[in-house]
């Protein structure tokens, strides 16, 4: 950490340290020594950098200005445990610091007058926090240390945007050096941390969405989103163009209403099906700038203790938004960054959790290779949310503990205790979930051995077995995660409590039968929230797994499996039945072609422009030459007039 955070942690300007006991200590040295180190000292001794630059021995006092820059972008740039030096950097100032040392020995006493030394001239922050909440019993505001113990869905507004992940991997100039020119082009009036505005987008001006405090209690605030009467108006007309199952109809409702959110989500998943992936990110991230421009000034994207009701309909775009926006992100090779997604998306409502973002959290934190941060999510919730249940923490906690295990910047202690750890857990999973074993073998391409593929305990009849809810949950943990589990050393710890686990089925363990008569208790039927994860997923294996009352239901993009307890704040108007104003030769295409409309009742609707009889007669003429193109010409003989009479029967293929 730099001097200049620290002065600005403790509240202080520059030039109003205060002086200890030895700042005016004077460096006793020989005659020529005095003269070598004469002109290259300051004032008692100490170096022009002062006690901030250890080990770092400079000639011209203007190298102090990169050195400074370095430590404060290692601390608003990145955690202090991801980011490195780079080796030309690195080197140099070791190179400079042996040199320092080898000078004389009084430089680094005189030097280690203000604060510790360490490496890289970098001092722990809890113990400087602790340093002045002892020295002056009140701790100064400013922000909190990275260190701390924070809230375990604590959100950090730095890790929100990609660019802080993809600098660690490329570089500052290579993520930045396109972005800079483009930001003198247009203002926009509202600084976010979900999105950066770009200058391709529509100019923004409010489209009728805020947001509003409900309530405050037990230190949670809930809020809620709200429409006006003229965002409303466009969402009918958007409700109406899905029902025409026409895009282009979309497209004509944002060219008047830019920045309407149902419209951005439902359009952005026709552009991924047609594999215009780059469209349908931008138009998801103008979703997300529409709606955090309408954001209450109490409402937090960080602190943990926002919520959301997903039960109201207008909140729900939110969720969706940010789940698609995380999809993005861990496509885009961002896991770090789709991680604080997912935290955030969990802390609108924990308890419930609408999307069951506990089925995905934990294979982000292995992807972004925060072990530390699953661990602890486990060990802190599994008493009151039973994580153990789910097939998918039950295979990652272990593994987890395993990866942390071949970390050689460990202690050997803390090493031996993960690898003793992961066994133990990977063991109580297998004998919980023995259906997934032969699973995950096959995505491995690992061919087992006979003993295990031939055994009752792990053979076929253990996939068989099991409840549809469990295969469902096991089919999705594997679709997604599966490839984490390809590594050799991984599949060799793996083998050997398989066969641990066969040595106490075949010893008659009680907790193998205990296992058994639990998941037959509770893996009757999925909840809701759970197929409507599997739904936003699209993994194949586990939409095939889905039961047929859902794969029957009509499923939106906008708003997948609504809860059946929805609060609505307002009623879409209802609309006129066409039997009531058609006339008959509609009402025999409407028949024959449900997507057929004429051009005024486009018009009642909203959805198109004005009347153009033309264009009316054109798809009147396009209607009848589909309709004629459907007829086929079967001969049959009907039954008893045979010799007598033969018919023809037009059959018509709709």
């Amino acid at each position: 950490m730099s001097r200049r955070a620290l002065r600005r942690l403790r509240g202080e300007q520059r030039g109003q340290e205060p002086l200890g006991p030895d700042a005016l200590q004077f460096a006793l040295l020989d005659d020529d020594d005095a003269e070598e180190e004469g002109p290259k000292q300051g004032l008692g001794g100490r170096r022009p950098g002062g006690a901030g630059k250890e080990g770092v021995r400079v000639n011209n006092r203007f190298e102090l200005i990169n050195i400074e820059d370095l430590e404060d972008d290692l601390v608003v740039n990145g955690e202090k445990s991801d980011c490195t030096l780079p080796d030309s950097v690195s080197s140099g100032n070791k190179g400079r610091a042996q040199r320092g040392n080898s000078e004389t020995k009084q430089d680094g006493d005189v030097a280690k007058a203000g604060f510790p030394e360490q490496e890289n001239g970098l001092e722990d922050i809890d113990r400087i926090l602790e340093r002045i909440e002892d020295s002056s019993g009140v701790i100064h505001p400013g922000p909190p240390p990275l260190n701390s113990r924070k809230h375990v869905l604590y959100v950090e507004h730095r890790h929100l945007n990609p660019d802080t992940e993809l600098k660690r991997y490329f570089g500052a100039r290579a993520v930045l050096g396109e972005q800079r020119p483009r930001q003198r082009q247009r203002v926009y009036p509202k600084c976010t941390w979900l999105t950066t505005p770009k200058s391709t987008w529509p100019r923004y001006s409010k489209p009728g969405l805020s947001m509003r405090l409900l309530e405050s209690k037990k230190g949670l605030s809930f809020f809620a989103f709200e429409h006006n009467e003229e965002y409303q108006q466009a969402q009918h007309k958007f409700l109406v163009a899905v029902e025409s199952m026409e895009p282009n109809n979309i497209v004509v409702l944002l060219q008047t209403s830019p920045y309407h959110v149902d419209s951005l989500l439902q359009l952005s998943d026709a552009c991924r099906f047609q594999e215009d992936q780059e469209m349908a990110r931008d138009l998801i991230e103008r979703a997300l700038y529409s709606m955090e421009c309408a954001f209450h000034p109490l409402f937090s994207l960080t602190s943990g203790t926002c919520r959301l009701d997903y039960r109201r309909p207008e909140n729900r775009s939110f969720y969706l938004a940010l789940y698609k926006q995380m999809s993005f992100l861990e496509k885009r090779g961002c896991p770090r960054t789709a991680l604080e997604y997912c935290k955030l998306i969990l802390s609108l409502e924990p308890d419930e959790d609408p999307l069951c973002m506990l089925l995905l959290i934990d294979h982000l934190a292995l992807r972004a290779r925060n072990y530390e941060y699953l661990i602890r999510l486990f060990q802190e919730w599994e008493a009151h949310r039973n994580l153990s249940q789910l097939p998918n923490f039950a295979f990652s906690v272990p593994l987890a503990y395993f990866l942390l295990s071949q970390q050689t910047d460990l202690p050997e202690h803390e090493l031996a205790s993960a690898r003793q750890q992961a066994s133990l857990l990977i063991q109580q999973a297998l004998t919980m979930f023995p259906g997934a074993l032969m699973p995950l073998l096959e995505y491995c391409s690992v061919r087992p051995d006979a003993t295990v593929s031939d055994h009752r305990f792990f053979g076929p009849d253990a996939e068989i077995s099991q409840p549809p809810a469990l295969s469902q949950l096991v089919s999705l943990y594997l679709g997604r995660s599966h490839f984490l589990w390809k590594e050799p050393a991984i599949m060799s710890w793996l083998e050997e409590n398989v066969r641990e686990v066969l040595q106490a089925v075949d010893a008659g363990d009680p907790a193998v039968e205990a296992c058994e008569n639990r998941r037959k208790v509770l893996y009757q039927r999925a909840p809701r929230n759970i197929h409507r994860h599997v739904i936003l997923s699209e993994i194949k294996e586990a939409v095939a797994a889905l039961p047929s009352d859902v794969t029957t239901q009509s499923v939106m993009g906008f708003d997948p499996l609504p809860p059946l307890d929805t609060i609505y704040s307002y009623v879409r108007p209802e609309r006129l039945s066409p039997v009531s104003h058609g006339n008959t030769i509609a009402l025999f295409f409407r028949s024959l072609l449900p997507n057929y409309t004429t051009e005024g009742e486009r018009l009642e609707e909203g959805v198109a422009g004005g009347p153009n009889r033309n264009q009316g007669l054109n798809r009147l003429m396009l209607a009848v030459r589909d309709m004629m193109a459907n007829f086929h010409f079967n001969d049959l003989e009907v039954p008893g007039w045979s010799g007598l009479c033969s018919c023809k029967s037009i059959q018509m293929r709709l």
